[in-house]
């Protein structure tokens, strides 16, 4: 199952007895020299990629849902992609010096055991969105194939499994089929399809936005009407967990960045790409986003405001035989064109949304899993363990509403994430001064070997103050309102901070006492 051609090209720039080493396969093996070829194009193909996803498209919908105008939800969406680019870059480093991948790297902040803690908790989380990526997918599938054959919404009755209807069950799992499948043909034909991927979903949205707009004779309403908010108090309360939700969403790739930047040509390319490609692509995504739902209301006036935030309602309204509420006829009134666009439609949201979750969470619990036990689980066998807990997940329930997906999944795991970036930046660029040993990272009875426990102590430290409050978000326990209720909203910030301090601090006094 392993790459038996990139092990034997990794050992010739290593130590002949890494070979032999538990610790070592051709998966977790530092990138040779040779096959560092991703540029700058290569870095911002794979951000746009990743974020013209359907997810991105909705962010900005949650938001508005919560109390925020456009202009209010634009940037707090700014803000996030820039503070969490931060960890992105500075993570993003090692892994283009060193060739190594984000288990790898953790090893050194860690050790070489305990990097399966945060290596899992990266993996749980990119299950749960994984999950999510193929739900979307295949209910975009399954609105696609009601479109054109109208029957399929009968199947099964009102039979479900999991708390799913058999279309949607159906449709759901072939969606996670086609994600495992292309990430079984390997590393550089995920590159391959990011970058043509990229263009593609760009033009599909750009059509979308030019049809709805000319359709509804200019913007809509959206950019005229106010902030929910009648203080600055209470926009402050929905803006900071909001922000934090920001940043969690890409919190993940803040860890695992390592994954991709392995593979970079130098730092100048791998930089200046991921600059170019995130915070640029979230802010004009989520602004295509607002038009067009704004567009829509005009559009699609009788239908409910709120699902018209979905791309894969507004497109099947406009793809369906049967007109719209409120409206007498379909809108597009020839059969043959609107097949033509149905199908059109189906494949641009599925390359969006398999462009994101083969990049974003398949990659990552792919290492990780392998991680667990190099000799005996490999990439390919990783991506197949995550397809499976994607599924187990349940991932319709993290959607069921704005308050769930923004305060309950992302704060939550980035209460987990940010205290692990906090210390393997400060691990890495104070305390290690950006050296490593990579020979040693592989060997069971190097510097890195075992636990290190004042990484797990950091760990726990960052993540402690936000239990309550998330415990008390997802209704596991009640009670009165308290300090942690006020803390749980900045999970993110609080957990990189005390973690990143815990560490420090610890780490120089053992120096001292040593």
């Amino acid at each position: 199952m392993h790459d038996p051609n990139l092990s034997r090209e990794a050992l010739t720039e290593l130590p002949p007895d890494i070979g032999s080493s538990p610790l070592f396969n051709g998966d977790l093996a530092p990138t040779p020299t040779a096959r560092r070829t991703w540029g700058t194009y290569d870095f911002a193909a794979l951000w746009i990629a990743m974020a013209h996803c359907i997810p991105t498209y909705m962010l900005a919908g949650g938001l508005i849902t919560l109390g925020m105008n456009w202009w209010q939800a634009l940037l707090t969406i700014l803000l996030g992609n820039l503070i969490v680019l931060v960890p992105i870059l500075l993570n993003a480093h090692p892994g283009t010096k060193y060739g190594i991948p984000f288990p790898v790297l953790a090893r050194s902040s860690f050790g070489t055991m305990g990097a399966n803690v945060p290596a899992l908790l990266r993996a749980f989380v990119a299950c749960g969105w994984f999950g999510i990526g193929c739900f979307i997918g295949g209910e975009a599938i399954r609105t696609f194939l009601v479109a054109v054959w109208p029957n399929f919404a009968q199947l099964g009755g009102d039979a479900a499994v999991m708390g799913l209807g058999i279309p949607s069950m159906i449709t759901f799992l072939l969606f996670s089929a086609i994600n495992i499948f292309i990430v079984l043909k390997g590393i550089n034909a995920i590159r391959v399809f990011e970058n043509w991927s990229a263009p593609l979903i760009l033009i599909m949205g750009l059509w979308l936005l030019v049809w709805i707009v000319m359709r509804a004779d200019g913007f809509g309403p959206m950019f005229s009407r106010p902030s929910g908010f009648a203080t600055n108090a209470e926009f402050w309360k929905v803006f900071v967990p909001s922000l934090t939700g920001m940043v969690g969403f890409w919190a993940t790739l803040s860890l695992n960045i390592p994954d991709f930047t392995r593979f970079g040509k130098g730092q100048k390319q791998q930089a200046l790409g991921q600059v170019l490609g995130l915070p640029t692509t979230m802010v004009a995504f989520s602004a295509m986003a607002i038009i067009i739902t704004s567009a829509s209301e005009t559009v699609l006036q009788g239908c409910d405001p709120s699902t018209l935030w979905d791309p894969v309602v507004v497109l099947g309204h406009i793809t369906s035989a049967t007109p719209p509420s409120g409206m007498h006829a379909p809108l597009l009134a020839d059969d043959t064109t609107r097949t033509i666009i149905a199908v059109l439609s189906l494949v641009g949201v599925a390359i969006a949304t398999i462009s994101t979750n083969i990049a974003a969470n398949v990659v990552s619990p792919a290492n990780d899993f392998a991680h667990l036990s190099p000799r005996r689980i490999s990439f390919k066998m990783g991506a197949i363990i995550t397809g499976v807990l994607g599924v187990l997940i349940m991932p319709w329930k993290l959607l069921a509403s704005a308050d769930t997906y923004i305060f309950n999944w992302l704060i939550g795991y980035s209460a987990l994430l940010g205290p692990i970036a906090g210390l393997m930046i400060v691990d890495y660029w104070i305390i290690r001064r950006c050296t490593l040993d990579v020979a040693d990272l592989y060997r069971a009875n190097g510097r890195y070997s075992g636990v290190n426990w004042i990484a797990m102590v950091a760990l726990a430290i960052g993540v402690a103050p936000n239990v309550p409050g998330f415990l008390k978000s997802v209704h596991l326990i009640e009670g009165t309102p308290n300090c942690f209720d006020a803390i749980y909203p900045y999970a993110w910030f609080t957990g990189v901070i005390l973690a990143a301090t815990v560490y420090w601090i610890l780490r120089t006094k053992r120096a001292v006492n040593q």
